[in-house]
């Protein structure tokens, strides 16, 4: 059974370091890739350290879903790629098939609860009882689940779009925000930077919300049109009743009613933040007299991924990274929970 270099963790508490895996053989419509660059999410961390009691971490983990590499081997079936092209793979590696959201193209939402996540998933095809995601030298995925990448762009900077990009294209795009819409992004981390550069891209009135009044020039920089210090009660009353959609990517527990109280009827707050504890309950009346919604998102289909990688690549739009060499990975977390990252750690694993 072939075997790769890995950085694991081998418990909640304790950090990762160096670590073998087992990878498996390449299958008849299998692509396998040398992993050049792996972008660090902060659900890395929440895994890791087993923080989400709804998906229960299983050790080793091996973390890592933003993957970008160069093929190096590929099954007799597989007809998209070739030794040597560039590959990504993001947040899942399987899925049934065969449902309507899969055939739709929006695997992430398997009905049959199908979906394999890139790491700490049950791995029905593997050599090991859960998936091994990219902080690691090489892996194998079936060919529908790898991406094609340009490389017009810096590949370090196109990692984090498999998962932190993604995960903002998909609900702007569903919701509509464009030209003549009001747009809102909560926060200003790995997803949040990819949100504003998105609805400033796709011509939204852009206004970014964060808690940090040294993020005000930051965001202006990214494509903000107005940033709003959401402690300010007088700045965030301006904007009442006046936002077409609101996406809030902030990922721990916090009111949800300052946000929406700031939407039009019928408009709506997505969350793609996943807090370790729940929100506290909204407030229903806020709902019921303008039609809102509280609505959630989650990453997007093979198809919508594509989209948004080649859109990237035509219009010129990757990450704000800080490159880290393997060895790092451990201060990296650390300074994450200290918000001190712009705006996205990326692995650089040829280093591994």
């Amino acid at each position: 059974m072939p075997t790769v270099k890995a950085i694991a963790a081998h418990s909640a508490t304790s950090p990762l370091g160096p670590h073998t895996i087992a990878r498996r053989p390449v299958g008849p419509d299998d692509v396998e890739f040398e992993i050049l660059y792996c972008g660090v999410c902060h659900s890395d961390l929440h895994t890791a350290r087993n923080e989400w009691s709804a998906w229960p971490t299983v050790y080793p983990c091996v973390p890592g879903h933003e993957i970008v590499g160069r093929v190096t081997n590929v099954g007799a079936k597989v007809t998209r790629f070739r030794v040597g092209d560039l590959a990504a793979t993001g947040c899942m590696v399987d899925s049934c098939g065969t449902c309507p959201s899969c055939r739709d193209g929006l695997e992430q939402y398997c009905d049959t609860g199908g979906t394999v996540f890139t790491y700490n998933a049950p791995d029905p095809k593997g050599t090991a009882p859960v998936t091994y995601g990219g902080y690691a030298k090489s892996i194998v995925v079936k060919e529908h689940f790898v991406l094609r990448i340009s490389d017009k762009l810096p590949l370090p900077g196109v990692a984090p779009l498999l998962c932190a990009g993604i995960t903002l294209y998909s609900p702007l795009k569903h919701w509509g925000a464009g030209k003549g819409k009001k747009v809102g992004i909560v926060g200003l981390g790995g997803l949040g930077h990819m949100g504003v550069k998105f609805a400033h891209a796709f011509g939204a009135h852009t206004v970014l919300f964060t808690t940090s009044p040294g993020k005000v020039a930051d965001g202006k920089r990214l494509g903000a049109d107005e940033v709003v210090v959401s402690r300010d009660a007088a700045a965030m009353a301006k904007h009442a009743r006046s936002f077409d959609l609101i996406v809030n990517t902030v990922a721990v527990s916090h009111d949800l009613d300052q946000f929406v109280a700031l939407l039009k009827r019928d408009a709506t707050l997505v969350l793609v933040g996943a807090p370790e504890h729940a929100h506290p309950s909204p407030n229903v009346f806020n709902l019921i007299f303008a039609r809102r919604s509280i609505a959630g998102s989650g990453i997007g289909g093979i198809p919508e991924t594509q989209e948004m990688l080649d859109y990237c690549a035509a219009n010129g739009i990757t990450s704000d990274v800080e490159l880290i060499q393997p060895g790092q990975i451990n201060t990296a977390y650390e300074r994450m929970l200290k918000g001190d990252v712009k705006y996205r750690f990326v692995i650089d694993m040829k280093a591994l």
